[in-house]
């Protein structure tokens, strides 16, 4: 079993390392060999990238010869996950990039996406803020909706414009967010899945699942 990298971050604006990001380490950890068999040279890109433990971990031990970029709406998770990869070594291709899901990326690029996504319900999506003090920022990591589905659905609606041919694309549920449901839709439009790993964490049922073109 691999270390969890150090991480970098001001825990009062970034989403600290917890059990949903620890998942998804232990889902890549379980996929290295299929990954390292598929990929030789990948760009690999994770979604709300967060203090960067995630991406760091991936490019250490799982995907050391991959492409790096990570996204964030956050400005200070960006920075946070450059400076995490500075404290793990550095990368030779990594990038941070303050955005939208992945809309500063060209469209078909991204052969391996990551997405620990704010899953959590509630009544509305909070607005980006307007300042980098602001002390919501740390609330776009978690609140995701009525169905805490709102900013994931963005993103698995527009899966064929994101992937590559052969891109794979790495989503965590929570079961309040019904993923059995959403991976019937998702088939219905083109895209196989498996369920990569499952855990129960507190009062949370956590899943990680693996997309992939029919």
């Amino acid at each position: 079993m691999y270390s969890t990298p150090i991480v970098d971050a001001d825990f009062e604006k970034v989403y600290e390392p917890a059990e949903d990001s620890f998942l998804l380490l232990d889902a890549l950890e379980q996929e290295q060999a299929y990954l390292q068999k598929t990929f030789k040279n990948p760009l690999v890109v994770e979604i709300g990238s967060g203090s960067g433990v995630v991406t760091i971990f991936c490019h250490k031990y799982i995907i050391p010869n991959g492409l790096y970029i990570t996204t964030d709406v956050n400005p200070h998770a960006c920075k946070s996950s450059k400076a995490t990869s500075i404290k793990n070594g550095g990368a030779n291709y990594l990038d941070s990039i303050q955005s939208d899901l992945t809309t500063s990326i060209r469209n078909n690029q991204i052969d391996i996406m990551i997405f620990n996504p704010p899953y959590v319900p509630a009544e509305e999506v909070p607005e980006i803020p307007q300042t980098e003090d602001d002390y919501k920022w740390l609330d776009l990591a978690l609140l995701g909706g009525p169905e805490g589905m709102d900013v994931t659905e963005r993103l698995l609606n527009n899966f064929d414009s994101i992937l590559s041919e052969n891109g794979i694309a790495y989503i965590l549920f929570c079961a309040r967010n019904k993923p059995k449901e959403v991976t019937e839709k998702l088939k219905t439009k083109g895209w196989n899945s498996e369920l990569v790993i499952n855990r129960k964490a507190g009062w949370e049922d956590l899943s990680v699942y693996r997309f992939f073109r029919q």
